[in-house]
């Protein structure tokens, strides 16, 4: 009888552990992941609006129908990103993520506070050779600090019913993904 109990809670817990690892590494190890299956539709820094949610058309699984979405692939090497979305008339979200598919930061509408999500988006590097401006304060730009120096920013729009998708894929349309251009700073004395 003990015998028994032990090969079942052996079994238990070999059971659990090749769950866990295969659970933690199947998104290092699996190949179609939506960096790669977005890649090759997607311009570098441009805003390309994806196609609608339907079974036989959507780049990713799980998509809904009821959103507009639209994606940038950025590539941090030639400087700094300026992300601005204009907000829908519903709802309006912004996600980024890796080329290694790990989110790392998500703003929508209602946290930004205004009709436009407008922010700037760099590696810890390029924010540390930011020149330090007391005129801006970190209220009056929105600065997020990308892990790698590539990867994807997802903008979703929803439309609250049929007839409000035109706008939502407008307001995405409208959209912009853009390198910033380094202005150069005069030097204080």
């Amino acid at each position: 009888m003990i015998r028994w109990l032990f090969a079942i809670l052996g079994g238990i817990l070999l059971g659990g552990v090749v769950h866990l690892v295969s659970v933690l590494a199947l998104p290092r190890i699996a190949s179609q992941d939506a960096y790669a299956r977005l890649s090759p539709m997607l311009k570098v820094n441009a805003v390309t609006a994806l196609p609608d949610a339907t079974p036989d058309t959507a780049p990713m699984p799980f998509m809904d129908p009821a959103f507009a979405s639209a994606a940038c692939k950025y590539d941090l090497a030639g400087g700094a990103i300026k992300l601005r979305v204009p907000v829908s008339q519903a709802y309006t979200s912004v996600s980024f993520y890796t080329d290694n598919d790990i989110a790392y930061y998500a703003i929508n509408d209602r946290s930004a506070g205004r009709k436009v999500i407008e922010l700037d988006l760099m590696t810890p590097q390029q924010k540390a050779a930011l020149p330090e401006d007391e005129d801006i304060t970190s209220a009056d730009r929105l600065i997020i600090e990308s892990p790698t120096p590539t990867g994807l920013i997802v903008m979703r729009a929803l439309a609250a019913e049929p007839g409000l998708m035109k706008q939502a894929k407008a307001s995405l349309a409208a959209a912009s993904c853009k390198e910033q251009v380094q202005v150069a700073q005069p030097k204080r004395r």
